[in-house]
């Protein structure tokens, strides 16, 4: 097998198919994730802008960005392509997020960076919301899918609060974990109730050898204890903004793909 046709066969083919992601495109992408993760790190550092939550704040439209795109593009809103479905649609909104926040560094640093940075990010999904609603005519919305969501997430989430009234670890870190078992809930609802099929390698393995995708909540649980066990205890000698930026792409790593599936199904994708 040549190169050409070993990447058409593990990265091309399987998003043309609709294939979901493999063991070799999951490994590369995992390695692409961790090098723009410190490259990104030291972008920042150079930049002089803290990961604190001033900087979540102006970066929340750009995490709501890739979900939103890729439900419209399920929906038949943008046309499927490489660009459009994850992981290329991830790179695009990355670069849009990269590029829009090197460009308001450069004219307007300081205090003064924030809100400008989240303005435009919000005229982008302000884009994206009237190409949607211009295109209403494509969509079905369902939305029986929250007598479903609503109870799955409420116990859910109680389960979370519960966790973290007896484990210190999980009460500093309780943000990532409702964010990660409200992906969970979406992947469980989608599955369990409206036959949806789960992309990824390890959490498809999951759900087929166990029979439900409940499975999903221990599988977040037994992943992100540990990365946060390592990030609060093994590193808290390192640079906060370090750990905060690793957390934060830990969130948005839960938060993107919850929510796109949420829109998903809500929208009939």
């Amino acid at each position: 097998m040549g190169l050409y046709e070993f990447f058409y066969e593990y990265f091309i083919r399987p998003i043309q198919e609709n294939q979901g992601y493999n063991p070799v495109n999951t490994v590369v992408y995992a390695i692409i994730l961790g090098i723009a993760v410190l490259l990104l790190y030291k972008m920042l550092k150079r930049m002089e802008i803290r990961v604190d939550g001033r900087f979540f704040k102006a970066l929340v439209p750009y995490i709501v960005l890739g979900p939103l795109m890729r439900s419209m593009t399920d929906v038949g809103v943008l046309p499927r392509t490489y660009l459009t479905v994850s992981p290329g649609g991830y790179f695009v909104i990355a670069a849009f997020a990269i590029a829009s926040l090197y460009i308001v560094w450069r004219h307007c640093p300081g205090e003064k960076l924030y809100p400008l940075y989240q303005d435009f990010g919000w005229v982008l999904v302000g884009g994206l919301l009237f190409l949607l609603v211009i295109n209403l005519d494509k969509v079905s919305f369902n939305w029986e899918v929250f007598k479903y969501f609503i109870p799955a997430l409420v116990i859910a989430e109680g389960a979370v609060w519960m966790l973290a009234k007896k484990v210190p670890v999980i009460a500093d870190n309780s943000v990532l974990f409702y964010t990660h078992f409200y992906d969970a809930t979406t992947t469980f609802i989608g599955i369990q109730f409206f036959g949806y099929w789960e992309q990824h390698v390890l959490a498809r393995w999951l759900i087929d050898t166990f029979g439900t995708a409940a499975i999903m909540y221990l599988e977040k649980f037994l992943i992100l204890l540990p990365v946060v066990w390592i990030l609060d205890r093994w590193m808290a000698d390192e640079d906060p903004d370090l750990i905060n930026f690793v957390k934060l792409t830990v969130f948005i790593l839960g938060f993107g793909p919850g929510t796109r599936n949420l829109l998903i199904m809500l929208m009939g994708g």
